[in-house]
């Protein structure tokens, strides 16, 4: 410790500085102190300096290293494919797609020979001759001056199957989905470069299959949005005679059977969400794959039996329910699905709409309509869903309002939408637990419909000097049905009808009513609301003798 400087030709100060510093460094060593940490905000600065360089050096690597790569390989791959497609009147026919093959072959060769060193570029180099490969095929039965093959011989459509064929091995072997849905796109491209029923139908289920069984196996669920929407983007351009290819636009007529081929892709694309390994898992992409598969497969299947099977529509469209309800079946079985089976029973209910309204004339449509939406009600029960629950009531309504608009004559059907709307809302009430329905909201929309529909149908199906005296029975009605189901809406109902009633005899009834069955219905209602009034009086006594009591819930 009594330890002093060297001597030496410096400054004395600078050498007494220096011992001066070492000796306080002794000290703050012994004591424990360390030294004084760098300044929080230089630290910061340095911090987000790093990451601000960091980030710009990763970016200027994916746009160098990714995107150029993706660019330039498809620009390389374009090229080709616009060579090999030029006429070359002076050639033989077959010899532009040779020239395709080698470039094909050099592009494989590229890729084989990087598959280490630049892995990314050796993948999308495999895409690009894949798609070469395909285009140069192509190549030999259009865009030249004379085909070599053609699509109607049997040695053509195998050349396309077998390359299509072995683009799909070569994705699956490397474990890439862009490359089997890239493989999968030319059989749908093949398919519809063909264009004959016998070669479109069983490739469309084929390659829906395939897409279905790779998504499963690797877990890809993303290709089932490719397949799905290509699938039925094939169907609809050879049911409408490959527009594309030149051809009339008009729907086919044959085979009678090809309709069924939809659903059975509908089958196939759900079969993708249903056998996934961690079904207890609704995500995004299985909730897309049920959207895209029930939106496209019933639209394409809806245009087609509209246009092309006009005698069988009923029949094809009671079999897209049953299919569509039986899939929401199985979705909700297998793994409680809220969307899937949402979507499918759906799209199942609107089929079933489609076949009773093409098979039931006007107005007995109305009755199979209404007598449907209690199926449908008692079936979201089971689904434990209040989404239908929702859904049914706005289709309800609509089906009312377009009997109101288009019915000319009341023949009593308007009464049965009444029924249907007390029935609705008792099932709502006796299995709301099992719904969750946390308000009164869908069960007071459906007695409210009840409550418009009922004096609406008796205005029209009675004479006009009745219609005071018909609303005070159903205002009777409720009353009784509350004593019957104790629910104080149904005698909310049955104050709002005597209300209403009242309001008629004295707008109407003084003007228009004969004096006889003016004085008669005066009577009755105010004998009617003399006993309400007596009834309620005596019923709030017997309550504050009683105590207070809860209210029942309505239905």
């Amino acid at each position: 410790m009594n330890k002093t400087p060297e001597k030496n030709d410096g400054d004395p100060l600078a050498r007494r500085i220096a011992f001066l510093e070492e000796r306080v460094d002794q000290l703050e060593s012994r004591i424990g102190l360390a030294s004084p940490p760098e300044p929080v905000e230089t630290s910061v600065r340095v911090s987000e300096s790093a990451r601000s360089a960091q980030a710009e050096e990763d970016l200027e690597f994916a746009v160098g290293q990714d995107w150029f790569a993706k660019v330039g390989i498809v620009v390389l791959t374009l090229g080709a494919g616009f060579t090999v497609s030029l006429p070359f009147a002076r050639l033989p026919a077959g010899m532009p797609s040779l020239i395709g093959f080698v470039l094909a072959g050099a592009l494989f060769a590229l890729a084989r020979f990087w598959r280490q060193s630049f892995e990314l570029v050796s993948g999308y180099l495999r895409g690009g001759a894949m798609a070469l490969l395909y285009f140069s095929v192509l190549r030999l039965f259009f865009f030249g001056p004379q085909p070599l093959l053609s699509t109607e011989s049997l040695a053509g459509r195998g050349l396309l199957l077998l390359v299509v064929a072995f683009n799909l091995i070569l994705g699956y072997r490397r474990q890439s989905p862009a490359l089997v849905g890239l493989a999968l796109l030319m059989g749908y491209v093949s398919a519809v470069a063909v264009g004959a029923p016998e070669f479109v139908l069983p490739v469309l289920l084929v390659l829906g299959a395939a897409g279905t069984a790779a998504s499963l196996r690797h877990r890809w669920p993303s290709l089932l949005l490719l397949t799905i929407p290509a699938g039925y983007a094939t169907y609809f351009l050879w049911s409408a005679s490959d527009p594309i290819l030149g051809h009339p636009f008009h729907f086919v007529t044959s085979p009678a059977f090809s309709p069924g081929v939809v659903l059975a892709l509908v089958l196939v694309g759900a079969a993708g969400s249903l056998w996934r390994r961690q079904r207890e898992v609704e995500d995004g992409l299985t909730n897309s794959s049920a959207l895209l598969n029930c939106g496209l497969g019933y639209a394409v299947y809806f245009l087609h039996t509209l246009t092309g099977f006009p005698a069988t529509f009923a029949l094809s469209h009671l079999s897209a329910a049953i299919v569509f309800l039986g899939v929401a079946i199985l979705f909700w079985v297998r793994e409680r699905s809220r969307v899937g089976t949402f979507l499918y029973a759906m799209t199942g209910y609107m089929a079933l709409s489609m076949a009773i309204v093409k098979a039931a004339p006007v107005p007995d449509v109305y009755v199979w309509l209404s007598v449907q939406s209690v199926v449908v009600v008692a079936t979201a029960i089971w689904f434990r869903s209040r989404f239908i629950v929702v859904a049914n009531f706005l289709i309800y309504a609509v089906i009312v309002l377009a009997y109101v608009f288009v019915a000319q004559n009341e023949t009593g059907i308007s009464v049965g939408f009444g029924l249907v709307a007390l029935v609705s809302a008792r099932i709502l009430n006796w299995q709301k637990d099992r719904l969750e329905l946390k308000t009164e909201l869908m069960r007071n929309a459906y007695l409210l419909s009840a409550f418009i529909v009922f004096p609406f149908s008796l205005y029209h199906l009675v004479p006009a000097s009745y219609v005071g005296l018909a609303w005070v029975g159903l205002a009777l009605f409720y009353y009784l049905m509350n004593l019957v189901v104790r629910s104080p809406k149904f005698r909310w109902m049955g104050h709002a009808t005597l209300l209403c009633t009242t309001l008629y005899l004295v707008v109407i009834g003084t003007s228009r009513f004969e004096p006889l069955y003016r004085v008669l219905s005066f009577l009755v209602l105010g004998t009617v609301l003399l006993m309400v009034s007596l009834l309620v009086t005596r019923l709030r006594k017997r309550q504050r003798s009683s105590g207070p009591k809860y209210p029942v819930p309505g239905p």
